[in-house]
């Protein structure tokens, strides 16, 4: 069902970045109240306690893992068992067309596969090269689809429910993720861009961003190429997947803000605060950070430092750059931040 190697615009990593939630809801790590159950269209519906999971056929399975974030970690070795094994105890009814996975997180996060896609490529997983799964990684059980972005597989599982129709996932809903998330076809990260021109122009125009600061509103794909914006203040804005090209964000209140898989090269953030900032996939090749504060930010496959079509050096000015408590950078980038004297 997987296909192996690097889909288009991933980069390989042999750490395990955190991705998503940290930990799950209160509870969830005692294992003498854990239960899983399989409902919905099913014959039997299934509830299993922890020790009976273990007591299932376990086995190993090698697999490649894809984040939408654009990292890869290959070869990645699983301990679990096929969830259509499950599936089979309980008796897929005729009607179901989708399964729909529940985690015992704060939020009941979820996500949704078709079913014939769930039977042939999820696993229930509860060890990682060899070892439990850490808390951060969904501990004591979760779902792997390797064949989709890893926001397609599911931490701290407690139900998996048989559908006729489908329910888009949490991150389809709040974050504009694809609802497919196929890693091979390039272009399945998030849907299509989420404001019309008109509203994109009041947007570069505007000298408050207060209306586009609602929870979880996200403006996805914005060509905002070389912006300028008159207020300073941008901070919780959920600029995701956008072209920020030489942008002049000098100085700038980017504390809390999105801007997951955007577009950074060249732009100029000296002085900026970009606390507590998603930047997970963004590429800063080029940018000018001199002395901004990236304390707290995520920055899972983030580039600091790339290499253009035209064998092009791209290095960002990181003098006095700020990153403590910062998360998930990859090898190389790391390497690079190391060798301008950044304290990591």
């Amino acid at each position: 069902m997987s296909r192996r190697g690097l889909p288009p615009g991933q980069v390989e990593t042999r750490k395990f970045p955190v991705v998503g939630e940290r930990e799950p809801a209160a509870g969830a790590l005692d294992l003498d109240r854990f239960r899983l159950r399989i409902a919905g269209l099913v014959e039997r519906p299934l509830e299993l306690a922890w020790s009976e999971y273990l007591a299932l056929p376990h086995r190993e399975r090698t697999v490649d893992i894809h984040c939408v974030t654009g990292w890869s970690r290959l070869e990645s070795r699983l301990t679990g068992l096929p969830l259509a094994e499950l599936l089979d105890r309980a008796g897929v009814s005729s009607a179901a067309r989708f399964v729909r996975f529940e985690a015992a997180s704060a939020r009941a996060h979820d996500t949704s596969l078709p079913l014939d896609l769930a039977l042939a490529d999820t696993w229930l997983v509860h060890a990682f090269d060899g070892a439990p799964l850490a808390v951060e990684h969904g501990f004591p059980l979760r779902t792997v689809t390797p064949s989709r972005y890893f926001y397609k597989s599911l931490k701290w599982l407690r139900r998996v429910e048989l559908l006729a129709d489908d329910r888009r996932g949490y991150w389809e809903r709040e974050s504009s993720y694809h609802d497919v998330g196929d890693p091979w076809a390039g272009d399945q990260r998030f849907s299509t861009g989420s404001i019309d021109p008109r509203e994109l122009a009041r947007f570069r125009a505007a000298t408050s961003f207060a209306p586009w600061r609602a929870p979880r509103k996200v403006l996805l794909g914005l060509d905002l190429a070389g912006f300028a914006p008159k207020s300073r203040d941008l901070s919780r804005l959920q600029l995701k997947n956008c072209d920020l090209a030489g942008a002049d964000l000098e100085g700038c209140d980017l504390g809390g803000a999105n801007l997951s898989l955007s577009n950074l090269r060249g732009a100029r953030l000296r002085g900026a605060r970009l606390t507590g900032a998603d930047l997970e996939g963004a590429d800063l090749s080029g940018a000018d950070l001199s002395g901004a504060d990236l304390s707290d930010t995520l920055l899972s496959a983030t580039r600091f430092v790339s290499t253009a079509a035209d064998g092009t050096r791209l290095e960002a000015k990181v003098d006095g750059v700020r990153l403590a408590r910062a998360s998930g950078l990859l090898e190389d980038q790391e390497a690079y931040l190391r060798s301008r004297g950044v304290d990591l």
